[in-house]
């Protein structure tokens, strides 16, 4: 009997799925109870702080510091489980005398305290006890297990579509119980500037909000004439940043530049082309799409927001600092007399090269203060910055040329993990985006291209699924459109799974049963596997959907 099998006869139907599972004699059930202590060893403490935080008031357990032999949740750092199964790995042993959460590092020790929380069944996941109950049992069972990738993501938009803080909160809870490990913020766009900057509060006190918005795809007759926006002070965004930290999740930012910046020049004219456009007469861009209105490439620009990411690092203690550097219209550069005198300066061929030249200033800026760039797969065009981190959108090729190149890569190809693209063919589905990825097409996604040497996978940090909101203007949209794939795409980056044709989907769809009982818990307005509920639906509202199975580029 193989470990799911394990896993599916003694009811654990645990997401992701584990490396090992084992049965422990005696056969039977451990019980947490009133009297049950959690004995927190050094190194443990917030992960003991989170249980009693969820677990205990899921429960009602008070789950009480101490160190009774016979009644206890043991939490340990083991160096030697670390040196094994590096720091995320963790080993979970439930018997007769003790429930033992053992991690390689911390992070490993609150992954392993989140499948404790699944063997206590799906009433683990309420906010408060929803009946009478003196005891909570748990199967003996011994779990070990590790991710196969360090970087599990997921991008949330809240530029296009604001999420206030709790929801961002709300969201961070989602992604630990699933083991996914980076959250990364798209904060600006042309449809909105989300973080608050002291030096230039001109950016959200008007690059912060919109007049209207468009409703539906941009061919779209429909507009909502409410007013959209908001912003995240910077203690908000501290909070997220710490609320994220105690639960071992990285929060990458991202500011976007030169393109998809409207709102910024919105707020400050300067910034854009003047010599080619009246960019006082612009506003925050009320539609979707590729704005054409540009960074221009001057010492100003430049120092405008090398001071915006001086605040940025200041908040975000993150490594990683993504820069975007995606879907740059080149049209007012190549009519622009202070662009052309700029590339004769610089020795620049072209406006690519151009491109490059802002991205390249902007890596090696952040490399002086110790952090790294990231940037969409545009930022190969016209020569890849040195040290630079791809975000392979477009499909696998840039994460390929990359990691060829000696880059490291981020896979999150379009046409497999963009989660705004739609579930189904039906004309049920709301506002039908893109290709249909249904759970299943979720559940076959690799980040490894098969192409690839040993030396070259290495390259492959993880993976991310991102969520643009251009058509999810609220958190049950998100909800909708994030889940239940975000659960296919957790197991995919974590586990150590089969050749994607190769995979057991039939076996994950009846863990995905249990699963649905966990979400219905946590509040989640996930899609059901028979289509959208009313509520969920959307008539009326054009979509854009792409016909056929997408391609692998």
């Amino acid at each position: 009997m193989d470990d799911l099998d394990l896993d599916r006869e003694l009811g654990l139907d645990l997401i992701p799925a584990p490396v090992s599972v084992r049965e422990v004699p005696p056969s039977g059930r451990y019980v947490l109870d009133e009297e049950t202590r959690v004995e927190a060893r050094p190194g443990t403490e917030g992960v003991a702080r989170w249980l009693r935080a969820t677990v205990g008031a899921a429960t009602g357990l008070p789950l009480a510091p101490g160190d009774d032999d016979d009644n206890r949740i043991v939490l340990a750092v083991d160096p030697a489980l670390g040196r094994r199964l590096g720091p995320e790995g963790y080993r979970v042993v439930v018997d007769g005398h003790a429930v033992r959460v053992d991690g390689g590092g911390p992070a490993g020790v609150f992954w392993g305290a989140q499948t404790l929380r699944q063997l206590l069944g799906p009433a683990a996941f309420r906010r408060a006890p929803i009946g009478a109950r003196t005891g909570w049992g748990i199967p003996m069972v011994a779990i070990e297990d590790a991710p196969r990738f360090g970087w599990r993501g997921v991008l949330l938009d809240v530029a296009r579509h604001f999420l206030p803080k709790d929801g961002v909160l709300r969201y961070l809870d989602l992604l630990a119980a699933h083991k996914l490990n980076v959250l990364h913020l798209h904060l600006t766009d042309d449809q909105g500037w989300r973080m608050e900057i002291h030096r230039y509060p001109e950016l959200t006190r008007t690059g912060s909000w919109r007049a209207r918005t468009k409703l539906g795809h941009r061919a779209s007759p429909l507009w909502d004439e409410r007013p959209h926006g908001g912003y995240y002070t910077q203690d908000d965004l501290r909070e997220i940043v710490a609320y994220a930290a105690e639960r071992h999740i990285t929060v990458v930012p991202e500011i976007d530049l030169p393109g998809h910046s409207q709102a910024a020049i919105a707020a400050h004219p300067e910034l854009g082309n003047t010599d080619v456009v009246d960019t006082a007469a612009l506003t925050v861009w009320d539609t979707w799409g590729i704005s054409p209105n540009v960074l221009a490439p001057t010492d100003h620009t430049l120092a405008f927001y090398e001071n915006v990411l001086a605040e940025v690092l200041d908040v975000f203690p993150s490594p990683f600092v993504h820069i975007g550097g995606d879907e740059c219209p080149k049209g007012q550069w190549r009519a622009s007399p202070t662009a052309r005198a700029r590339m004769a300066a610089e020795g620049l061929a072209d406006e690519d090269e151009l491109q490059s030249w802002f991205i390249r200033h902007f890596d090696r800026w952040l490399a002086e203060r110790g952090r790294r760039m990231v940037g969409w797969d545009e930022i190969l065009e016209g020569g890849l910055a040195e040290g630079a981190t791809v975000s392979s959108w477009r499909g696998y090729a840039g994460g390929i040329a990359a990691a060829r190149a000696g880059h490291d890569v981020v896979m999150c190809p379009e046409q497999q993990v963009y989660l705004d693209h739609r579930q189904a063919p039906g004309a049920d589905e709301p506002v039908p985006i893109g290709y249909v990825r249904t759970l299943e097409d979720v559940y076959r996604f690799d980040p490894v291209p098969a192409e690839l040497t040993e030396t070259e996978a290495a390259r492959i940090l993880g993976a991310q699924a991102n969520l643009w909101t251009e058509v999810m203007e609220d958190q049950r949209r998100l909800d909708y459109q994030a889940f239940p794939r975000l659960v296919a795409f957790a197991e995919t980056v974590w586990s150590p799974l089969p050749a994607p044709a190769a995979r057991d989907h039939p076996a994950f769809e009846r863990r995905m049963a249990a699963h649905y009982a966990r979400l219905d818990a946590l509040g989640v307005d996930y899609r059901p596997p028979g289509g959208p509920h009313p509520w969920q639906r959307r008539p009326g509202v054009l979509g854009r959907p792409i016909e056929g199975a997408p391609p692998i580029v």
